[in-house]
């Protein structure tokens, strides 16, 4: 059994209209959720699959949506190619409500160019969520784009991170041809 936490006004999503998203989560899984809406808490029940890393699988869905994902971006985690990682902008700037302010700034950009950018180029989702900022990609390039983030919430020029994107992605794709 496996407990997952999400933001409260985000159990909404996750059940879905008339459950829906949440008995496609069960399907897909092969496993049950309980869901208890007042604390935000779900339990995963441990059910005998064939998929040994579902239980990692549904663990990071869960919490993909809870940071903000919509359940069809967060479904590419049940592929055994993706990955979600989370960054908590708090690691970064402490609890200061102005400083978490002005990295998500950093990260979402002008209307959302900068979010956008990063997204086009590495072929990842990105959702900036609360204190939180949640990336979903493959695992070939999932590096990549830790980094462009890490490097924008350390303080690194937008344009030196563009350029640490294009160099890292063109080296992966002449490493893919090798």
């Amino acid at each position: 059994m496996k407990y997952v936490r999400i933001p409260q006004e985000r159990i909404g999503v996750v059940i879905g209209q008339n459950g829906e998203t949440k008995k496609k989560i069960e399907t897909l899984s092969q496993m049950s959720l309980q869901i208890d809406s007042k604390e935000g808490e779900i339990i995963i029940e441990d059910q005998e699959t064939p998929d040994p890393l579902m239980a990692i699988k549904i663990e990071n869905v869960l919490r993909a949506i809870g940071r903000g994902f919509s359940p069809e971006r967060a479904f590419k985690l049940f592929n055994d190619s993706m990955d979600f990682y989370l960054f908590n902008i708090h690691d970064y700037v402490g609890k200061k409500e102005n400083h978490v302010r002005r990295l998500k700034g950093r990260i979402i950009g002008t209307n959302g160019k900068t979010k956008r950018t990063i997204e086009q180029l590495t072929q990842s989702d990105i959702s900036v969520y609360g204190h939180t900022v949640a990336v979903i990609s493959e695992l070939s390039i999932i590096g990549i784009t830790k980094k462009a983030i890490d490097m924008l919430l350390s303080g690194s020029k937008h344009f030196k991170v563009y350029r640490f994107i294009e160099q890292s992605m063109k080296k992966q794709k002449n490493e893919e041809i090798f």
